[in-house]
């Protein structure tokens, strides 16, 4: 998946070296990402979303969340084969195609880089505000339908700054205003301050709430319409996977827009290290398509109920099951 060919003529023997070993086990390791990791995630985001919208009345708060995310995880993991085996890719390239596709790809990726992180920080705020005012329904699940629709709008506005940029790339020599903008380096620096630092820094205060309210026993921490115990742990294991994985993606664009304002041009040795770094940036961003859902039925301890109900049911068919409708309300109440 990656190529050690920019080193080659910069006279560091074992640094060339060093580059074939890490190209030896990454490509490894992506060729198991698309035969395991892509159906694995393909299938259980399809699973979570089926799940939750076929039991609607059962969903909560997180789960929106998590459908929103699992919704976004669908495109990442269906993008993954086009940008790891794609033109995009520094070596081993199996197809190509033409700018304009390339584009889309890109900005369907920037979206649903998007969707992720603020759905993250949004299920952070929202869970602080479910935790200290449990009975003012602000985190409600109706609410929270309406929050990830202006997720995905404001994602698409976003992204459309970005392909703007793109575009006056290409008509430069017929427009004065486009020939100053320089489309690579603001799509990062956008990308970076808006996808990155706002959803981290509203990460940060949220989680700086939350634990101030749990270290506070009150007699609300054992009311039965409080959430499940299990959504802190499934929290605090969303902001790490989601920002463990994601951050080198931000932190290359972060260094490449660096490189590029210092108005030399990139190439042999920092050429080869900012190609390899975005390589394995964009591997472990599109792995978190498939760890999210993992996580989701691992920690989430309705989920298993929840499952086998939808079983149940499709195992019935057209028949009406209501011999086990009534004790499946009762094991969700």
């Amino acid at each position: 998946m990656w190529s050690c060919g920019p080193l080659n003529g910069t006279g560091r023997g074992e640094d060339q070296l060093l580059c074939q070993h890490f190209h030896l086990v990454l490509s490894v390791f992506s060729l198991l990402y698309l035969v395991v990791g892509i159906p694995v995630g393909l299938g259980y985001n399809a699973l979570l979303i089926l799940v939750n919208l076929c039991d609607q009345s059962s969903m909560t708060m997180p789960d929106v969340y998590f459908v929103n995310m699992a919704v976004a995880g669908l495109v990442l993991s269906a993008l993954a084969p086009a940008h790891l085996l794609g033109p995009t890719t520094s070596g081993w390239v199996l197809w190509g195609f033409s700018s304009e596709v390339h584009i889309t790809l890109l900005v369907l990726f920037n979206v649903c880089s998007l969707v992720t992180m603020y759905s993250t920080a949004l299920l952070c705020l929202d869970y602080y505000i479910e935790r200290a005012l449990p009975r003012t329904y602000m985190s409600s699940v109706y609410n929270t339908r309406h929050v990830c629709g202006f997720v995905w709008g404001g994602a698409l506005l976003t992204s459309f700054s970005s392909l703007l940029f793109y575009i006056c790339s290409h008509v430069a020599a017929r427009i004065i205003e486009c020939s100053r903008m320089q489309d690579a380096e603001a799509t990062d620096a956008i990308m970076v301050f808006i996808g990155y630092l706002v959803p981290a820094l509203a990460v940060l205060y949220a989680l700086v709430l939350i634990s101030r309210i749990r270290k506070e026993d009150t007699p609300l921490d054992q009311d039965a319409g409080r959430l499940d115990p299990s959504v802190h742990r499934l929290l605090v294991a969303t902001v790490c996977t989601q920002f463990g994985l994601w951050t080198p993606h931000y932190l290359t664009l972060l260094g490449h827009t660096f490189l590029t304002s210092r108005g030399k041009p990139v190439d042999g040795y920092d050429l080869g290290i900012l190609l390899f770094t975005k390589d394995l940036s964009r591997f472990l961003a599109f792995s978190s398509s498939s760890v999210m859902p993992l996580l989701y039925r691992y920690i989430n301890r309705n989920f298993p109920g929840k499952l086998r109900q939808l079983i149940k049911k499709m195992h019935c068919g057209h028949q009406s099951c209501s011999m086990d409708h009534a004790g499946a309300q009762q094991v969700m109440a």
